[in-house]
């Protein structure tokens, strides 16, 4: 089964240091999927050339986007499953994961799971952020299962390779990760087995007319 993880984080620094706080809860979920035997990546948008305008990928020609963003799209197609990681923003979800996530089709995450992670340097974890991204991503066709990840003060929790820290209390955290990724893992086998053989309905992928009742 195969996984992306998406860092919702463009800073290079983020305070108290060290920085990028995200990358280390990105780093650590990618991990703990790789004990349920999930192939999982870890999608930086950093690493990405976005335009200055948006574009998103639907909207060039085929075959004309950004190499970038075909890759993208093709491992957003292919994935099972998916990890939204995310600080918090005014109550709200990143804008760095908004802009990312927005550059594709809600038909490339049709009918699999999703899996939301938030964090931050303080006492919240994020945690306000999630009530946005259910909604968020519950309209982009990718369900968030029902557990979520929440850590504050991430910075003493994971070291900077996404291993637990020594002021960290390793099992106790090890549990509370696995509750939230075991649901994905199981809904992820369960919604791949489905899709080998039937599809509820057809995916948002061609205008907004497909919403509407007749």
């Amino acid at each position: 089964m195969k996984a992306l993880v998406f860092l919702g984080s463009v800073r290079d620094s983020t305070p108290p240091r060290p920085a990028r706080l995200g990358a280390r809860v990105a780093r650590a979920c990618a991990a703990q999927l790789s004990g349920y035997g999930v192939n999982a990546e870890i999608i930086d948008p950093l690493e990405m050339d976005f335009p200055p305008v948006f574009k998103p990928h639907f909207a060039y020609a085929k075959g004309r986007a950004p190499d970038f963003l075909e890759q993208l799209a093709f491992k957003i197609e292919e994935a099972d499953c998916y990890v939204m990681v995310s600080p918090e923003y005014n109550h709200s979800m990143s804008p760095a994961l908004a802009n990312l996530l927005n550059h594709f089709r809600s038909s490339s995450f049709s009918f699999k799971p999703s899996a939301i992670a938030t964090y931050s340097a303080g006492q919240w974890g994020g945690a306000r952020a999630s009530v946005n991204m259910r909604t968020f991503l519950s309209e982009l066709g990718c369900l968030p299962v029902s557990a979520m990840i929440h850590v504050p003060k991430a910075q003493e929790v994971f070291a900077e390779d996404g291993s637990f820290s020594s002021e960290a209390d390793a099992q106790s955290w090890e549990k509370y990760l696995g509750r939230t990724l075991g649901q994905l893992t199981w809904w992820g086998e369960a919604a791949a087995r489905q899709r080998l053989t039937s599809v509820a309905s057809e995916a948002f992928d061609r205008d907004p007319s497909q919403r509407n009742a007749p």
